[in-house]
């Protein structure tokens, strides 16, 4: 009992010299050279720190402003920007636009009760290009002429989607049920013709001409002109020839008259007047298929008046 008092009394004394000892050192005296190093930001750092943050609260000021401006100016909505709507079905374009740049679109067109109309200074030129960005097809609309560069041009009908016109390297087609030229001058053809009819409009005349040279009209199964309710009449200068290289040629009519032909005279120092009281001609053909007049007399006078055929 005694020795395990007296430990404890050991004890107790170690700790007290352990305090006294720790005291002692936290009194003791500092160095006076000791320095003091403040903790933070000061002078001139301090100062461009707070100029910074101000630069920088001012730059988002202007910055807000003038994105509030835009706003105002180029009158952003929630559908769009000014004139122009972001809808479902595309960008919907009010009032007049100017494109200084290509435009790209799929599909252009106007309200419905508004027509669309392109407009530039020096032409409209509107482009197709294939998968490979080559040009297939183009339409320039400029301030002379319209011109269109495709392999095939097409014009058809609204109703039934016909072709009304079409145009290539090989032919060109009118598909219309009507093909009216109203110049004056008519139609100019610099080659052959190749038609089924030919025919004018009502109460109109018909006319072929060939100011300086000649009128051809071939077909293999015959031509045919017909006036039925008219006269049809052939003009010549010169000669009129009448050619059938294998057939015959075939007057049918109530009348055959032959104008002007000449009248052959068995004497031909008889007056002139004995000719004006002869109303019975004899028609006669020179061996080269002349053909005049001869009175007729008892039997025939063709031979008496062949004189003439020796003029011919």
């Amino acid at each position: 009992m005694d020795r395990s008092t007296n430990l404890d009394i050991e004890e107790l004394k170690m700790t007290r010299e352990q305090y006294i000892l720790a005291t002692q050192q936290n009194n003791l005296p500092r160095a006076e050279n000791a320095q003091l190093y403040p903790v933070g930001i000061y002078g001139w750092r301090k100062r461009c720190l707070y100029f910074f943050v101000l630069l920088l609260l001012v730059t988002m000021i202007v910055n807000l402003a003038m994105t509030i401006w835009i706003l105002k100016v180029m009158n952003f909505t929630v559908d769009g920007m000014g004139n122009l709507r972001v809808t479902k079905k595309g960008i919907r374009l009010e009032g007049i636009s100017e494109f200084l740049l290509p435009l790209y679109v799929k599909e252009i067109h106007s309200r419905k009760d508004s027509p669309l109309v392109l407009q530039s200074d020096r032409n409209v030129t509107v482009n197709a290009r294939n998968h490979m960005g080559q040009l297939t097809g183009q339409l320039t609309v400029g301030a002379d002429a319209v011109e269109a560069q495709c392999k095939r041009f097409e014009v058809r009908a609204s109703e039934d989607g016909r072709v009304l016109f079409s145009a290539d390297e090989d032919e060109i087609t009118i598909g219309a049920e009507k093909l009216k030229v109203t110049g004056t001058e008519g139609a100019v053809f610099g080659h052959s013709v190749e038609t089924p009819h030919i025919r004018a409009e009502p109460s109109q005349d018909l006319r072929l001409e060939s100011p300086t040279r000649s009128l051809i009209m071939e077909a293999p199964r015959g031509v045919q002109v017909s006036a039925a309710a008219g006269d049809f009449k052939a003009t010549c200068r010169k000669e009129l020839h009448l050619q059938s290289t294998e057939g015959e040629i075939f007057l049918n009519a109530d009348t055959i008259r032959l104008g002007n032909l000449p009248t052959g005279s068995s004497s031909p120092s008889s007056p002139s007047s004995s000719h004006s009281r002869q109303t019975v001609y004899e028609l006669c053909v020179c061996p080269n298929g002349k053909l005049y007049l001869s009175p007729a007399g008892v039997g025939s006078t063709c031979q008496s008046s062949s004189n003439i055929c020796l003029w011919s």
